[in-house]
């Protein structure tokens, strides 16, 4: 009881993550203001943890091809993950759920080539994607292990899904080597579409934007034991 009591004494006086408040698993509404609080200091980026800015987020690059639609998205910078707003999250066994809402801006460099659903696409120059409220929900599996006495969470797994509420919008310069009436049209039929474009596009910058907050959080996990996240 003593020894417990010291324990909970010196986590009290000095937490490695003060921005972190432990809560119980069954507390929805702590663990949910909890991770609204750490959202900017995370996206600012914490030295002492290893933990990179992730606002500005930098991508240096997502390469893939799906329905006939070549994409290559090089030295990225997201913003806006900083303003993220949790929705929802809550803890099940070994489950972790979390939903955000957020409104990004994506600026780099492209390169498109093939069909964008029915129109021809071609082009290579910088690009910008802004999303407006896109609700991204994540679900990721923990274990634990032990270093110095001291039980770590580990991400076993995890996967995501992602939905766009108000709208997106897509600028691609020098598309079909600067021919204006063709990049109007494409642009047109791009925002006049923006959900199925979006469908085609985005996922994989999406899924990269997720992975990366990933990463970051277990470095996290990996400098702050689970007892200073929750509470038993």
């Amino acid at each position: 009881m003593l020894e417990e009591s010291f324990r909970l004494f010196k986590i009290t006086l000095r937490p490695l993550a003060p921005f972190i408040t432990p809560c119980q698993e069954s507390d929805l509404e702590c663990l949910k203001n909890s991770a609204q609080n750490a959202i900017p200091i995370l996206a600012a980026g914490i030295p002492d943890f290893k933990i990179a800015s992730m606002d500005p987020m930098h991508m240096e690059q997502v390469k893939t091809s799906q329905a006939g639609l070549e994409m290559d998205f090089r030295n990225t910078s997201v913003t806006g993950l900083k303003n993220c707003k949790v929705l929802n999250l809550k803890r099940a066994s070994s489950r972790t759920y979390l939903d955000l809402k957020c409104s990004v801006n994506m600026v780099g460099d492209y390169t498109l080539g093939g069909k964008l659903l029915i129109m021809p696409i071609e082009g290579n120059g910088k690009y910008t994607i802004k999303i407006r409220d896109i609700i991204v929900k994540i679900m990721f599996q923990v274990g634990e292990k032990t270093e110095k006495d001291q039980q770590y969470w580990i991400v076993k797994n995890w996967k995501h899904s992602s939905e766009v509420l108000k709208g997106v919008h897509f600028q691609f310069n020098n598309l079909f080597s600067g021919n204006r009436q063709l990049s109007d049209a494409v642009h047109q039929f791009a925002n006049e579409n923006w959900r199925d474009i979006f469908q085609e596009v985005a996922p994989p910058i999406v899924k990269a934007i997720v992975a990366q907050i990933l990463e970051e959080t277990i470095k996290l996990f990996d400098s702050v034991p689970i007892s200073e996240l929750v509470l038993e």
